[in-house]
């Protein structure tokens, strides 16, 4: 099985800045693409970004600009750098890989356990 542990969430005043750890552990044979997603009170989860194992980064507008993602695939580690952070960014931020883990013939979505994000106006 494939374990993700988010690190880096707390409390932020607005404009400020936080980043975000995700390391993938466990038996993994190989990850495809990772992302960060976000779920406020009341609301669905939505994602925040995502990278591809070669580096290929989506974004939604609402972060388009200030957040960067990015990946150490050496160290199964992906990091959201989050810029000139808003009120409406506080959310808990959930870390998801497509893994495969040794033994398994099929990829499959992980989570971590999320970790929260709150930002003061």
């Amino acid at each position: 099985q494939v374990q993700l542990v988010e690190s880096g969430g707390g409390l932020v005043q607005a404009g400020g800045s936080l980043r975000l750890s995700c390391a993938a552990s466990g038996s993994i044979f190989s990850i495809n693409t990772m992302g960060w997603y976000r779920q406020a009170p009341g609301k669905q989860r939505e994602l925040v970004a995502t990278i591809t194992s070669s580096g290929n980064t989506n974004y939604p507008t609402s972060v388009k600009g200030r957040f960067t993602i990015s990946r150490d695939n050496a160290k199964n580690t992906v990091y959201l750098q989050m810029n000139d952070l808003k009120p409406e960014d506080t959310a808990v931020y959930f870390c998801n890989a497509d893994a495969r883990a040794h033994g398994s013939r099929w990829y499959q979505g992980y989570w971590g356990q999320g970790t929260q994000v709150t930002v003061s106006s």
